[in-house]
């Protein structure tokens, strides 16, 4: 792995806040001049690891040969897990073994690297597994990210370049099911999927942050009367909200199938209690999650295709479910909508599952199919 010097973290995040700052037609204006404000110690969390763990993996991360594949925008990267987008429409990706964090681009430009999460612990299926970006990024330039210590699973944040700092910490570490949902709601505070390592009476235990979805506010204090807003799951490795603040997660498992849930604050949704719809073993896998209008789109890794999910307004399928990229990518994870109708897909064909192409990990942007959900409610 490429080690970036100090001088060289600095021109990188000079470069992103340029162009953050430097959309003169998104009639985004920010309100001041940034600067980074110091985040204190970093937390106790192991040592970052010194190798990669997939030494075949392009040295350096690319963009996608003009006369290539246009909906591939990043090439060469390893378990590309996290991924959140820029207020300048370029996105942030995480690794999830490595920690690396990069810069991709809609136009298909080569990939930046900002910096590297110290202390991740990828063992199992842990690792960096949720990024979101703060909503006052041009103000705080703040990403947070969902991350498997030695110890724990945590949430944290960090400027670019700088040290993390934990925002929620003492989330249940496994072998795997370690969760990783991370998103912002419309008012600024995060929902955060976890996992319940496998012991499924962890995930209806009241006094477990394992096998919830939280919702905090930038501090990690709880959104009403405590941190969980619903319990018993199995996995929420993804979490996406809609429109009036609709919330979805994906819910997925070692054994049996994996579940779409529609989120009521406040429910226990063990033993598949109600699900929106239950995707059978071979076509799930579910990673990622992301909401244009009614329709709902997800990461298959095992299914190596997105679902596209129509929800009506009672939360129930409105008519049949669709897939598209069957096959074509590998394994699918990360989903996230942007501004524009588009989605950004993560595949993990070098996760020790899949079988990569020479040039994987890839960050796709692809327009869904008309027909695959979408349409307001």
């Amino acid at each position: 792995m490429r080690r970036v010097s100090a001088g060289a973290l600095l021109l990188a995040l000079t470069s992103v806040l340029a162009l953050l700052a430097g959309c003169g037609n998104d009639g985004y204006e920010p309100s001041g001049p940034f600067r980074p404000l110091p985040e204190g110690a970093p937390p106790e969390v192991g040592p970052p690891p010194t190798t990669a763990p997939n030494p075949d993996r392009p040295a350096e991360p690319g963009g996608e040969e003009q006369e290539g594949d246009p909906s591939v925008v990043a090439t060469g990267l390893a378990v590309p897990t996290g991924l959140a987008l820029l207020p300048d429409g370029s996105a942030v990706v995480g690794e999830r073994d490595t920690g690396r964090i990069l810069q991709v681009f809609p136009d298909r430009a080569p990939a930046r690297e900002l910096m590297t999460v110290p202390g991740i612990d990828p063992a199992g299926d842990g690792g960096l597994l949720g990024l979101a970006v703060s909503p006052t990024i041009l103000e705080d330039g703040l990403l947070y990210a969902y991350v498997s210590t030695a110890v724990d699973n945590r949430v944290v944040r960090f400027p670019i370049g700088g040290t993390p700092n934990a925002v929620v910490t003492g989330i249940p570490r496994g072998e795997f099911h370690n969760g990783g949902g991370l998103v912002f709601d419309a008012a600024g505070n995060l929902f955060v999927g976890t996992g319940d390592t496998g012991d499924p009476a962890l995930a209806s235990d009241p006094f477990s942050l394992a096998g919830k979805v939280l919702h905090v506010d930038v501090f990690g204090g709880p959104v009403g009367a405590g941190p969980v807003f619903t319990s018993g799951h199995r996995d929420v490795t993804a979490v996406c909200v809609g429109e009036e603040d609709r919330v979805f997660a994906a819910d997925a498992a070692r054994e049996g199938p994996d579940e779409l849930n529609s989120l009521t604050e406040g429910r226990d949704y063990a033993g598949g209690s109600g699900p929106v719809v239950e995707f059978p073993p071979g076509e799930d896998g579910l990673g990622g999650c992301a909401v244009l209008g009614n329709g709902v789109f997800l990461g298959a890794l095992d299914g190596e295709r997105v679902h596209a999910v129509t929800v009506d307004a009672a939360g129930a399928v409105d008519g049949e479910l669709e897939e598209f990229l069957s096959g074509r990518y590998g394994r699918l994870r990360t989903v996230v909508a942007d501004a524009e109708g588009a989605l950004w897909i993560t595949t993990s064909n070098r996760d020790g599952i899949g079988s990569p192409a020479e040039d994987d990990d890839k960050v796709l942007r692809i327009q869904p199919p008309s027909s695959a959900g979408g349409s307001p409610l």
